[in-house]
């Protein structure tokens, strides 16, 4: 079928539920005119990892922070602390050890703090360390991701991520930069939309800068730059191997996870869950019913830079794509997740970004997805270094996506001894 084709049966499918519609029935589109990752921006073809981490990387980041996710003011704060804000607590019965942590740092204009929480199974040790997954939680702490764990959830399953063997940490996303409602679009008594665009002039962004520009920093940055100072953490804790820590992210979470693991090479694996547009799905392929850049900028005009608007309406001829993104984790390890009914978020396009970013695997010698069954619903890909599943069921993080994680961890030796730097 031709991209006029999938868009008649995408417009035909609209009558229906996101909820009714599996995914299945419209795959198999092939991206048109896509960009290539290892095409230089003046026209040279990379052919070595030395072209790539000298030349094409450095300017793939450069591009992507002018022009989607926005300029950091600073990496990390020059006085950053740490702090334990309660005695460590053992809970689980005995298995694991429970940390709550503060993060404090200023910048010119003011100071700030966030918390975190780190459960690490109680038999680790300096001599023993484990690995970890580190949730960036997009959703209510108490309800989704309760460190009392009064209430359990699948969200963030903290006594099978133990059993397992690892470490589990999580940070809520709001306690940097907000994710409020009030920055949708509201309708107005007269029938119109108005759409808010903060300035930034108070909260988090207030520290570093005194209003928002076209390129500043946008919330999904703010976000992962949070889980960069939580790996900081790490490093200083001789129970968790530094060198073995996954990044996890769904929804908006999953497009954080996957440029905090872009950005900061010290994550050894990202997990990019259901992240959909602008995250792991590829736009430069007809996916009937997913979300759009524009949508994205629209609803949400505080996650990406500004500057990211000039794409709005221009997703099949953006000159770059979300497999640009994936392949900055190489030779690192990155796991992308869809679900069958998350029409939204493009499960096939999500797939094609693991597709077409393995060839910078290669560039190492590495495999990156290894397509060794037919894409289907419970058909997990784990051999190669690019993990892919497609699990039945609605836009969410269950305790199948996180069982594929661990066994994909397992895979690739997380359970080995201690390994030292991720790269």
């Amino acid at each position: 079928m031709n991209r006029l084709t999938f868009v008649f049966f995408g417009a035909l499918l609209a009558v229906f539920s996101s909820s009714a519609v599996p995914c299945m029935l419209y795959d198999q589109a092939e991206p048109v005119d896509l960009p290539e990752v290892l095409r230089t921006f003046d026209g040279r073809t990379v052919t070595d990892v030395g072209t790539w981490e000298t030349l094409r990387r450095p300017e793939i980041i450069r591009f992507l922070e002018r022009n989607v996710y926005g300029l950091r003011p600073v990496e990390r704060p020059a006085d950053l602390k740490f702090s334990q804000t309660g005695a460590d607590e053992v809970v689980l019965d005995g298995r694991a050890v429970r940390k709550r942590m503060c993060a404090s740092f200023s910048g010119p204009r003011g100071a700030w703090r966030f918390g975190f929480y780190a459960f690490i199974p109680s038999s680790a040790t300096a001599e023993s360390p484990v690995a970890s997954f580190l949730l960036i939680c997009n959703r209510n702490l108490s309800e989704w991701a309760d460190p009392e764990l009064k209430k359990r959830s699948e969200f963030f399953p903290v006594e099978k991520i133990i059993g397992r063997g690892y470490a589990a940490l999580v940070f809520k996303n709001t306690e940097l930069a907000s994710d409020s409602d009030d920055y949708r679009p509201h309708l107005c008594p007269d029938g119109s939309v108005r759409h808010f665009d903060p300035d930034f002039t108070n909260g988090f962004y207030a520290c570093w800068a005194e209003r928002r520009t076209e390129t500043s920093w946008g919330a999904v940055s703010a976000w992962a730059w949070g889980a960069s100072r939580v790996m900081d953490w790490i490093e200083t804790e001789a129970r968790l191997d530094a060198g073995k820590v996954a990044v996890v992210g769904h929804s908006r979470g999953g497009k954080t996870s996957l440029w905090a693991a872009a950005s900061d090479e010290r994550f050894a694996l990202a997990c990019v869950n259901n992240s959909g547009c602008c995250g792991a799905k590829l736009n430069h392929v007809a996916v009937p019913l997913s979300e759009t850049i524009g949508q994205d900028n629209n609803n949400n005009p505080h996650w990406f830079a500004r500057s990211y608007r000039r794409f709005n309406g221009r997703d099949f001829l953006i000159p770059f794509d979300q497999h640009w993104i994936a392949a900055l984790v190489a030779p690192r390890l990155i796991y992308i997740a869809s679900a069958s009914y998350d029409t939204g978020a493009g499960p096939w396009g999500e797939f094609l970004t693991a597709r077409c970013a393995t060839e910078v695997w290669e560039l190492y010698g590495a495999k990156g997805l290894v397509e060794n069954h037919l894409y289907a619903v419970g058909r997990p890909f784990h051999e190669g270094r690019i993990g892919y599943h497609l699990r039945k069921g609605e836009h969410d993080l269950k305790l199948e996506d996180w069982n594929n994680f661990m066994d994909f961890a397992d895979r690739h030796g997380w359970r080995a001894k201690c390994s030292g730097p991720a790269r």
